[in-house]
């Protein structure tokens, strides 16, 4: 058995090898970052690459990021009140015939029958138990317990490790850890805890293959792991109808320290302005060193956590 072979064999979980998967890893399925070509990528890798619709959903964006595509394999995430607003996008995830579609931040799961009507699993965030077990008794098939460290839009509620614990003990459906993992430590800690997956954001946000601007990553490679701040004032000055229960965990910059009126933000944002557009990242964001492709991100997370959880057992 190869190296790499015997990486993906200390790592399987029963549900990565039912998918498929040769590592439990998916791309969380970050608006403005997961495209059709880190989809593609990660799944090259022996993920399970996701395609992501954010605030700026739409079918249009949702069609052009499918022609980005390259694998059979692959998923996509979309945010429930968009889903709700764009007429025809659920549909259209529906009919481009993913493996997985996961809607997250509301507790309104009239979508998963047709989902799994149309032999699609689903997937869904949660943040608590309660909100694990709403999701379950909807008929969820793969809950993601998001922790408070993770980036983007989340409740800010519990850290990931302890509501990894605690959903673990009440789920009968496969459970993904989402939230600050973005190394082989942090890897093998959630596998070890029994997670079936990891659902990794900012470590994958600054790949090549993102669609990320530049200076997003460069923002990215300058942060550490307390450059973050959790809020809700970019949605308000956008006028974006986000639940206020799920923040937007961001890089800290001077709009986060004061905010400014939305025509200056918008001209920031169209700038590409650092100092005043939201740059979306996790607590892991301190692990982001360098701008590398998907493949070379997974292979190192995946090597160093096999390599961490078969060290003390036996040749």
């Amino acid at each position: 058995m190869g190296a790499n072979e015997a990486a993906d064999s200390a790592l399987a979980t029963a549900w990565s090898r039912e998918l498929g998967l040769h590592v439990p890893i998916v791309n969380a399925p970050m608006g403005g970052a997961a495209g059709g070509r880190l989809a593609t990528a990660v799944t090259n890798a022996g993920g399970f690459g996701m395609i992501g619709m954010g605030s700026a959903g739409s079918v249009q964006a949702l069609e052009r990021e499918l022609t980005e595509l390259k694998t059979d394999r692959f998923g996509i995430g979309l945010v429930d009140w968009v889903r709700r607003r764009e007429t025809g996008l659920l549909e259209t995830a529906i009919n481009a015939k993913p493996a997985l579609i996961s809607v997250s931040f509301a507790d309104n799961f009239d979508w998963v029958e047709s989902v799994r009507d149309a032999g699609i699993l689903t997937a869904t965030q949660v943040y608590d138990v309660p909100s694990a077990h709403r999701a379950q008794d909807a008929g969820v098939d793969v809950l993601v317990a998001r922790g408070s460290e993770g980036g983007g839009h989340g409740a800010d509620r519990v850290a990931l490790m302890p509501l990894l614990d605690a959903v673990l003990e009440i789920a009968t459906v496969p459970v993904l850890a989402a939230g600050g993992i973005g190394s082989g430590r942090s890897l093998a800690a959630v596998l070890a805890a029994g997670a079936s997956g990891a659902w990794v954001g900012t470590a994958l946000a600054a790949a090549t293959e993102s669609l990320l601007p530049e200076f997003a990553r460069l923002a990215m490679l300058a942060a550490d792991s307390a450059s973050t701040t959790s809020t809700t004032a970019f949605d308000a000055a956008l006028d974006l109808p986000w639940p206020v229960e799920y923040p937007a965990r961001v890089l800290r910059n001077d709009f986060t320290e004061q905010p400014l009126p939305t025509e200056v933000l918008r001209a920031a944002i169209a700038a590409d302005d650092p100092r005043f557009a939201p740059v979306d990242a996790g607590q892991g964001v301190g692990l982001v060193t360098h701008i590398e492709s998907a493949a070379t991100v997974i292979d190192r997370m995946c090597t160093s956590a096999a390599h961490l959880l078969t060290r003390n057992r036996p040749d």
